[in-house]
């Protein structure tokens, strides 16, 4: 049984997720569960009004995702050197915590208990200091160290030499190049230069152009600079990893303070976030109580927009431990009861609640059956999946327990579900569970002023604008107004006497005062559906073209005959030079009809008959014969 899905906590779990940063807390919201301890429950409370108060008053806490900097931490620890921008992530959460606990330290002020968190942060300023100076924008910088300052320096005057003895060799060299500029072909500084003149230029052919006229030499006065250079960057890579690896270590050392102020980061991040949810959700802190008794104000459903909830006015307790709700159909029970324990489980989860004032008692399960459970894949029609969770939830009903039923006995015999229905609320009274069943069977209401520790409840209904009005009076039973809302809609009174006369005898159905002068269904006219009449239709095209008529044959505009007349395909064979088709009568048009053309009894195998068939069916009509007709299909 899900109860986070089917009362829709788990979309509040969701929006809750989103206001989280790191990664560790949003998992952490996905897993919370309710809080059995007293003690625990408030202090989780406090934290989220306190959360709430510092981003009201301070605004939004300088947090941020920390998953890369696990990571960099990680490879520290293996004692492997970190890359620049690890490090750059590394100081990049030192200033997070710095910022951080400037924001806290505000907080004091407030006499803020979370603003206290701030002493148990460490800035790291030196290790901080030091990533700041040697590592700018992803890279070591020039003045890390004084070696490498100097090394990159001699980089840059041997980059410029050789950048300069090539453009020397070009400017001497014109009608030799094919280009008027130097280029870098694998990291080689090379002149373009034609291929007729490749052996006037000395030096090492490094590439060539796509269609081998150019060849790109490194001139044998450069390439010294070359190998220069390449000495000097192997240098400045010795000199860059003894600098990272110098400051991975410093990172390595100061790994257990870091460790433990991601630790209270993402632990602030979990709390935080619960104030950004009671801020997003305009919610309370509520009262927490072990009396079995629960008072809601103004209560609003989580997730519905607070300019369309209506507010719910609700209280259970003391000697009261069941409510019967009743009421028509779109009158908000389902709502109301989905309000009521979604409230409760947010409270009992450290979560401030959507009503004006709340006062909530701690349970030790919340059970529920909503909605169809119908389950094709396990063969359960909606009845028998309803049944299945109910005998669940009474399993494991208790005198701490806060259940919910929607629709008890419903998908089933009226009668036979209305029992149901009262020996389930029997056995829900005996446990002691606090409950809210919602029903529309009217014994199941005197059962409610009968029972000890029941009540009824209704939804209240506009019978003027037929709308629900979303409100609960609870002492009362409601109706289901069902032949008022039919009545009104404009159902006819002959349909309404047969089903007054049906649910409450002849009597109620003559006392009836009805609002619509209808007194029978007027039908509308229907669309006719004509049939296609496919004899005539066949007919038609059948006589459309006799065995020997002229045809022109469309586009190609060709003359033939016709030797075979249309099928029920709509197709009909034609003869034309050295070939016989089969064509689509709407492709053909008649040019000149065989009347026309030749005698009333004219044999038309003359025209579509080989000689050889002919002549053997000639001999056939003679005498028997083992000839055969080759068809020309």
């Amino acid at each position: 049984m899900n109860i986070e899905r089917q009362i829709e906590f788990d979309k509040i779990k969701e929006k809750w997720a989103e206001l989280a940063l790191t990664d560790w807390a949003k998992e952490r919201i996905r897993t919370s569960t309710l809080y059995f301890s007293e003690a625990e429950l408030l202090k989780q409370l406090k934290d989220t009004t306190d959360a709430r108060e510092l981003i009201e008053k301070l605004g939004t806490p300088p947090l941020q995702n920390m998953s890369e900097l696990k990571e960099a931490l990680l490879i520290a620890e293996k004692g492997e050197c970190l890359s620049p921008y690890q490090l750059e992530r590394v100081e990049k959460f030192l200033v997070a915590i710095r910022r951080f606990k400037e924001y806290l330290a505000r907080g004091k002020a407030l006499q803020n208990s979370l603003a206290y968190y701030e002493e148990n942060l460490d800035e790291l300023s030196e290790l901080h200091q030091e990533i700041s100076v040697k590592i700018r924008n992803g890279e070591v910088d020039d003045y890390a160290s004084k070696e490498l300052e100097q090394i990159r320096r001699q980089i840059e005057k041997c980059e410029e030499q050789m950048k300069q003895k090539a453009e020397q060799i070009l400017r001497s060299n014109k009608e030799c190049m094919a280009d008027n500029y130097c280029t870098f072909r694998n990291g080689r500084i090379c002149l373009p230069v034609k291929k007729d003149y490749k052996f006037k230029i000395s030096g090492s052919v490094i590439d060539k152009s796509s269609t081998g006229s150019t060849l790109f030499i490194e001139p044998t006065s450069v390439a010294k600079y070359y190998e220069e250079l390449q000495l000097l960057k192997m240098n400045e890579e010795n000199e860059v990893y003894n600098i990272l690896y110098a400051l991975s270590a410093f990172v390595l050392e100061n790994t257990p303070v870091l460790q433990n102020d991601l630790v209270m980061i993402e632990k602030l991040d979990f709390i935080f976030s619960k104030g950004k949810l009671s801020l997003d959700m305009e919610a309370v802190e509520p009262t927490i109580n072990t009396k079995r008794h629960i008072k809601l104000q103004e209560a609003r459903h989580p997730l519905m927009e607070r300019s369309v909830a209506v507010p719910l006015e609700f209280e259970i307790g003391g000697n009261t431990r069941g409510i019967i709700i009743t009421g028509p159909n779109t009158g908000g029970k389902t709502v109301a009861i989905k309000t009521v324990m979604l409230n409760c489980i947010m409270a009992q989860c450290g979560l401030h609640v959507t009503c004006k004032q709340a006062d909530i008692c701690m349970n030790s399960v919340y059970l529920c059956d909503i909605g169809d459970g119908q389950n094709l894949s396990e063969n359960l029609s909606t009845f028998s999946a309803h049944i299945t969770n109910v005998l669940e939830v009474l399993r494991e009903a208790n005198k701490d327990s806060f259940v919910i039923l929607d629709e008890l006995g419903s998908g089933t015999d009226p009668t036979e579900g209305m029992g149901i229905a009262i020996a389930i609320l029997e056995e829900l009274r005996k446990s002691g569970a606090i409950f809210l069943v919602t029903t529309h069977y009217p014994e199941v209401k005197e059962y409610a002023t009968k029972a000890e520790g029941i009540v009824n409840a209704r939804m209240t209904f506009d019978k003027e604008t037929l709308c629900p009005t979303y409100q609960m009076i609870i002492g009362e039973a409601g109706e289901s107004c069902a032949f008022y809302i039919a009545d009104r809609l404009g159902m006819p009174q002959e349909m309404l006497k047969v089903a007054i006369r049906a649910a409450y005898g002849e009597e109620a159905a003559r006392s009836y005062s009805f609002h619509t002068s209808e007194s029978t269904i007027l039908k509308k006219s229907a669309t006719k559906i004509t049939k296609v009449k496919t004899g005539k239709r066949n007919a038609e095209l059948t006589d459309k073209y006799q065995i020997g008529d002229s045809v022109m044959v469309y586009p190609e505009k060709k003359i033939g005959i016709v030797c075979a007349p249309i099928n029920e395909k709509g197709v009909l064979r034609v003869q034309l030079p050295n070939k016989k088709i089969w064509i689509n009568h709407k492709r053909v048009k008649l040019h000149v009809a065989a009347t026309e053309l030749y005698p009333e009894d004219y044999d038309f195998s003359i025209l579509f008959d080989t000689v050889e068939n002919r002549k053997k069916r000639h001999d056939m009509q003679r005498k028997y014969t083992d000839a055969v007709i080759e068809s020309e299909e």
